[in-house]
């Protein structure tokens, strides 16, 4: 899970299939005229969004649609969920939203400004300490398949050994990391772990067992990620817990994450469309990614990615085992 203060809601519409029940996004700009409507059009659809900042980009998603003329919005910021943004309006070219404050751990809302330049967006925003940071967004790909892939043979990605394979996104603080038994284990706050090896479709299987209050996650193709947590009974919604799409898709029945006890997931992700099993049971059938989840590598939703473990919230230790990989072959 991503929280706030890492330095790395929602769908609602009909047009996804969730079994969570989220908040709709707002707008206080009606687009009822034909002019209005005609402004906003070149806006609408999915987004994929980095922001820049001194040093880093953040992998980020916009969703902008309108229902019955009235303008709407979702973002996934920095970090965290997708969420509605506020005020959203598009006036002379230039369309303008706020992301809520408490969402982006500032004491102001945060808020973006952009227009189009060569059907790409490209725009201006405030961070932290009235720090000016800049935003471009490109049109989200379908990433639909016309038939399944073929699969090539499973590829483990942790030998038991040690960390051969990955790489720490944070090597400076890589000793919440250690190997033993032929078990991985993230103790504390510290780096995230990415594998070398980048793939598009595949089926992952991955092994994992939870401490009290743990709380990680494993990122497909490093950008969308499945809760690792125990988050049964804390009031957590639903498509924020284990098993879930984090902000996106939760999953039915709940999973019931037991401390001290070895569970398996078995994800396969082919375009945008994501089966999860939880224990050998399918609690995910075959429903859309919307877009790039909160402390995703990057948003460029086309590309191969790689695999990535969470290590960078504080909470109970995780421990993974028999990270296997089968990649579709192209």
């Amino acid at each position: 899970m991503r929280s706030i203060g890492i330095a790395a809601a929602l769908l609602i519409s009909s047009l996804f299939s969730s079994s969570a029940a989220l908040p709709p996004a707002t707008s206080s700009s009606p687009t009822g005229s034909s002019a209005e409507a005609s402004q906003a059009a070149p806006f609408l659809g999915r987004w994929d969004v980095a922001i820049h900042t001194p040093g880093h980009d953040y992998g980020s998603w916009l969703e902008i649609t309108s229902d019955a003329g009235q303008l709407q919005g979702l973002i996934v910021s920095r970090w965290g969920h997708a969420h509605p943004v506020l005020n959203l309006r598009v006036e002379d070219g230039v369309i303008t939203f706020s992301s809520p404050k408490d969402e982006e751990a500032m004491p102001q809302d945060m808020v973006f400004h952009a227009k189009l330049v060569n059907g790409k967006l490209s725009g201006e925003t405030t961070g932290p300490n009235n720090a000016p940071w800049t935003w471009t967004g490109e049109r989200a790909p379908s990433l639909k398949r016309t038939a399944m892939p073929h699969w090539g043979k499973p590829i483990p990605l942790f030998n038991g050994v040690d960390t051969q394979g990955w790489t720490f996104l944070q090597p400076a603080d890589a000793s919440n990391w250690s190997v033993k038994d032929h078990v991985l284990t993230t103790a504390r706050r510290g780096s995230d772990l990415v594998t070398t090896r980048k793939f598009r479709d595949f089926k992952l299987h991955v092994e994992f067992n939870c401490a009290t209050r743990c709380n990680s996650g494993v990122y497909l193709r490093g950008r969308y990620e499945v809760q690792v947590a125990e988050t049964s009974g804390t009031g957590t919604p639903s498509n924020r817990r284990a098993a879930a799409i984090y902000g996106y898709l939760a999953p039915s029945p709940e999973v019931v994450i037991t401390p001290g006890t070895w569970q398996t997931y078995d994800v396969t992700l082919v375009g945008r469309t994501v089966t999860v099993a939880s224990n050998g049971k399918t609690v995910i059938d075959q429903q859309e990614i919307p877009g790039v989840t909160g402390g995703a590598l990057d948003s460029n939703e086309g590309e191969p990615g790689p695999i990535y473990l969470q290590g960078s919230e504080d909470a109970g230790a995780t421990s993974y085992r028999n990270i296997v990989i089968t990649p579709a072959t192209e």
